[in-house]
This record gives structure tokens, sequence and C-alpha cells, in this order.
């Protein structure tokens, strides 16, 4: 059996008259001899030519768009425009049936949200097939760079008793039926909860394996309906021992670059397409809301430049005495040192200041997590933060604090039940040692290669509020 994708690669090779058996669905269906078929495994449709004259009536009658079929032919030189080449079919065999008049994906554009309500069968749609192959190749990038790097792919739990950021948005899991819930007779026997990161173990694996990763769902209960949020959504999250935060760094400028240059390399005829489809889409909009950059050039525009690493107070001061500042351009003014920077500043920092992409580090303690290593000054710790153009924050890690009494000393600050991380604690105890992370939102990487603009169009079935379907 010949994919799609292999006749493409036949066909740029110049090799005419070869048979070729392909099976996917039916895009278009014109003149009752014309046959867009595809079968996801690329962008490009294939035309497939068929003698109507001497195929059966009740066969054409069936080749509707949506309809699966399974052709018998050989490649040929198209006699038409449009394309280069084309099948001329032998033989044709209707694999399953599709009602014009109710099949959802018709040949014509279609909102986001209509898509969304039909998430079983976007994916036959062009933009939506060419996010998922993208996503695919991202996921394939990833586990290359790891294990190229001598990590080990390690699997962290998805039920957890520990609230790992302690933000509390996390969804309990119970079996009992009663609100007034007794813990103690639950399955555990304890209060627990999805994972909102696979941090906390990582670190546990790899203060004995070394320098490990895991890449998984996580959860998030928290009650916002914007297009940026997922209540379940895919982290990477690699922890590596005897790491400081400038090995930290190194290595997570190395890895994001490295997957989008290799992405970018794979993934050029759907990168393409996206990237004319989103430039058709700014001509709508006014020219003051335009973007400056196209998508392609997005993506040079980090492969091409080396990462601007600043601290927190620098970033504070450049934002703080900015024109957009001070003309009240800001939505959210930088007037108070310790704030946390909205994405109008990360943006602003990476597209008009320094114009490429920037680590900012050494974040207020007060606005990050209590495991942040601690620094000297006591008011900032060993965070770090890539930005990206067009999407702000993209990646965000620490050096971990390994030092007992500095770590309990913050547990205890934020509230957090020591009980709870004893075997964490325990880390530090015994052989400890300094070590760093970084966690990568793979939806969030996403969103920024194929520069969709909402996070539901780049996760094949996506949960929010009010919203389990499928």
């Amino acid at each position: 059996m010949t994919t799609l994708s292999t006749i493409n690669s036949i066909l740029k090779s110049n090799t005419l008259n070869k048979e070729v058996i392909v099976q996917g669905w039916v895009k278009t269906f014109r003149s009752n001899r014309f046959i867009n078929l595809n079968d996801g495994s690329c962008i490009e449709d294939l035309q497939c030519v068929l003698d109507y004259e001497n195929t059966k009536k009740n066969i054409l009658d069936k080749i509707n768009t949506g309809a699966s079929l399974k052709i018998q032919g050989k490649v040929q030189e198209s006699k038409g425009r449009g394309q280069k080449y084309e099948i001329e079919v032998e033989s044709l065999e209707v694999l399953g049936e599709s009602d014009p008049d109710k099949f959802p994906i018709q040949p014509k554009k279609h909102s986001f949200e209509f898509l969304r309500e039909n998430a079983h069968l976007r994916v036959r749609t062009k933009t939506i097939s060419s996010v998922f192959r993208i996503r695919s190749e991202i996921s394939y990038a990833i586990h290359k760079f790891f294990n190229e790097q001598g990590f080990f792919y390690v699997h962290t739990p998805i039920i957890t008793g520990s609230d790992a950021e302690g933000a509390g948005e996390m969804f309990r899991v119970t079996t009992l039926k009663d609100n007034n819930i007794d813990h103690c007779e639950d399955f555990f026997g304890k209060e627990t909860n999805l994972t909102v990161s696979g941090q906390l173990e990582a670190e546990a694996l790899a203060l004995g394996l070394g320098n490990v990763y895991t890449f998984g769902p996580t959860f998030r209960a928290e009650n916002s309906n914007t297009s940026r949020h997922l209540a379940e959504f895919w982290m990477v999250e690699p922890e590596m021992a005897f790491y400081d935060l400038n090995d930290n760094m190194d290595l997570a400028e190395s890895f994001i670059k490295k997957i989008i240059t290799h992405v970018y390399s794979k993934c050029k005829s759907d990168i393409k397409f996206l990237n004319d489809r989103l430039e058709k889409e700014e001509l709508t909009k006014p020219k003051d809301q335009r973007s400056e950059l196209s998508l392609i050039e997005r993506i040079e525009f980090v492969i091409n430049n080396d990462f601007k690493r600043i601290s927190y107070t620098e970033a504070f001061d450049i934002l703080r005495n900015s024109k957009s500042n001070k003309k009240k351009k800001f939505k959210y003014p930088v007037s108070e040192w310790g704030i946390d920077f909205q994405s109008e500043h990360e943006r602003f920092l990476v597209e008009k200041h320094f114009k490429c992409p920037v680590i900012v580090y050494d974040y207020p303690a007060k606005i990050k997590a209590f495991y942040m290593r601690l620094n000297d000054d006591k008011d900032t710790v060993r965070a770090m933060d890539i930005l990206f153009p067009g999407i702000g924050e993209i990646v965000g890690g620490s050096q971990r604090e390994e030092r007992l009494e500095v770590l309990k000393d913050r547990i205890k600050k934020q509230g957090i039940d020591e009980k709870e991380l004893w075997w964490y604690l325990d880390l530090r105890k015994y052989g400890t040692v300094k070590h760093s992370g970084f966690g990568l939102g793979l939806e969030r990487l996403i969103l920024f290669i194929t520069g969709m603009n909402n996070i539901r169009d780049v996760i094949p079935f996506p949960r929010t509020p009010k919203n389990a379907e499928f």
C-alpha cells in the first residue's frame, strides 16, 4: 500500500507510470470525473481522474465529500492546471459512504467555533490536519532531543496527593458519593487530585538517575474560558541533577531552538499553508492591529537569533522607563517592583526593545513557587522564563531549593502542610545536590509554531469549563 505522502515523494522524483493503491477521503468530486483525495498524511490532495463513461452510475452516486475510497491506478503527468501529477484511475472501491446533505465538513470555509462543535470530524480540514501533523512532529522532536542528550524518559503520576504549584486549582479524585467526604474511607485513604505538574516526582527521579524528563497530561481546575486556557493540557518537564540556573537556561534555549528548527524543516508544507492562511486573516484586520511579523518570520526570528538574558530588575527598569509605559499604552502599568509581568510587557521586551527572544531570570520570591532557590538577597529566587514574539512566556523554570532548612521555611511561609511533602524534604536530607528544571506547555508551543489564536484548536478534544464532549 502506498500512502499519499509516499506518492508525493515519488512524484517529486519524477517517477511516472508507477502503479499505486491509495485509500482516503473525498475532499471534492467535480464533473463526475475529478476526485480530490486525501488520507491525512500530508496537506496536498491527490487528484484522481475517473473514466466516468465506464463507471457505473450507482458508484458515481456514492462518490461524495467525506466518503472513503480505495483507488488503484497509474501516476501520470496532469493534463490540467493546479497540480503537476494525477492518478489515472483503473479501479475504484467505495469503502464508506457519506450523505452529502448531512456531512458537516463541506468544502467551504467553516468557523473554528463550528469545527470545535464537530471536533470528531474537524481533522479532515486542511487547517486542523496541518496543526495535528505539526503536533505529532513536535512530540517526536522532543523525545529525540532528550534521548540524544542522554536523558531518561520517566512517567510521573497522574493522580497525586500534592499540589506542586500551591495554587489549589486541582480536580479532586474520589470514589465516594457523599459530599462530606471522609478521606480515610476513600479509595486511596487520603485526599487525591489530578496532577498539575509532574515536577516534584521528576525531581525525586533525577536525584538518582541524573537527567530525566516527563511528558504527559496535566490538569488544572481553573474556571477560565479564555483562548489561552485548557483544563487538560500536556507538559514537558525535564529535571537535571547538578545543574544550576545557568546550566538550566543553556539547556532550555538549546532545547526549544532545536525543536522549532526540526519542525520547521520537517513540516514546511503545513507551515507555509498556515502562514498563507494567517496572512489572509491579517489583511481583514485594521492596520494598527495587524501583526508585524508573519508566522514564518516569527519562527525564523527564534531560530536565527541568540536569546538575550536579563534579570527581572533590569526588565522592570526597561519597562517602567519605556515610552509605552509613560504614555499609558500598557493596559497594565509597570509601577511597582515585584509585579508579575503581563503578556504585553513580555512581548514589548522581545518585539520592541531587544528584537530577539529574551530570558528573564531572578524573579521576586513573592510571585514564585516555594521550591525555587532563594537568592542571597532574600527577595528574589533563581527562576527564569523564556519569552517569545507574539506569545510572551513559553518556558518557565528554576533552580530548585536544595537546602533543607531554607525549603522548610519557604513551605511554612506559604502555608503548606510540611507533612504533605515529607518525601520531598527527604531528598534534601539524603545526599542533597543542586538541581534544576523547566516546564514547557506543549499546546503553547504549538500555538507559536502554527500561528493559531485559540488553544482549543491545537489539541484534539479540548477540555474547558462546561465542556467535556467527545
